[in-house]
């Protein structure tokens, strides 16, 4: 058997990746994002106090806008498909009418269906300060949509087991969940005039440009700010056999791979062709 394994190099520079490092905390959320948001709000200020989420499930169940309507009385929309948690949603916020907005629906790219057309009909100012996306899969396409509203803090999700080189978006259709990179993610904030300021293990933090200089940190490059962890490398030998090292697990099915899994040539034809022959 060939000895494969694959030897990460840290890059992260404890001074661009404190805010996870010193800040992380859950109240509902995740992976730590509701301190990390708190902070970043101490930092940049809080001047409106709106929030959106989406799909926004319960409002609580791995919420990152639950903290700040509920214990620091925000008001935001919220919006979600899928019937039930929507009924559910908008059942726990009946008596805050008026002040938080429940809509049922799943958010699109398209005029009809897109971020700023489900806003529209509400009094959310155009630059709220927070907005979380989470959707398993569009969620790089959504964002790109949005035209009419600049939030001051986005937290969006992307593909953690890509590697921090790889660009990466899946197609604008509504049928997949496959996400986008952590880089095409980052390079799409930069030209909606944003700047990366922390990730956790699937969110990425984005404040406005002219804010970035308040969170103090001088590297925010890929690299210095997150480390990617469960990502696969494949290289080939000569013979044509895949060498696949890493995570070696589809991560959301549980399933272990193994080094056939990836062959693309049956094991009979994998041979050195011999250079002084032509194809």
């Amino acid at each position: 058997m060939p000895t494969i394994e694959l030897r990460r190099i840290k890059r992260i520079k404890a001074e661009s990746a404190y805010l996870r490092n010193q800040h992380a905390s859950d109240v509902t959320s995740q992976f730590g994002e509701d301190g990390i948001i708190s902070k970043i709000l101490d930092l940049i200020g809080r001047t409106n106090c709106w929030c959106v989420e989406f799909g926004a499930w319960d409002g609580k169940y791995l919420s990152n806008t639950w903290n700040l309507i509920n214990n620091e009385g925000w008001c935001g929309v919220l919006i979600e498909g899928a019937y039930d948690r929507y009924a559910a949603l908008n059942d726990s916020y009946r008596l805050r009418a008026g002040q938080v907005f429940v809509q049922h629906g799943y958010v699109g790219w398209q005029s009809n269906d897109d971020l700023d057309s489900y806003l529209s009909s509400t009094p959310i100012p155009n630059d709220l300060d927070v907005l979380s996306i989470d959707i398993d899969g569009n969620d790089w396409h959504v964002w790109s949509a949005l035209k009419n509203y600049r939030p001051r803090l986005v937290v969006i999700e992307f593909d953690p087991t890509a590697s921090n080189e790889l660009y990466f978006v899946q197609d604008a259709d509504a049928s997949l969940n496959q996400g986008a990179s952590l880089r095409a993610m980052v390079e799409l904030a930069q030209g909606k005039g944003y700047e990366l300021a922390a990730t956790t293990y699937t969110n990425a933090f984005f404040v406005l440009t002219e804010e970035f200089p308040k969170l103090n940190i001088a590297d925010n490059s890929i690299d210095a700010i997150h480390e990617s962890h469960i990502e696969i490398q494949i290289c080939q030998g000569y013979d044509g056999t895949l060498f696949a090292a890493g995570h070696l697990m589809l991560n959301w099915h549980g399933i272990p791979l193994v080094q056939e899994d990836f062959q693309v040539i049956p094991a009979a034809l994998r041979k050195y062709p011999d250079p002084g022959q032509k194809p």
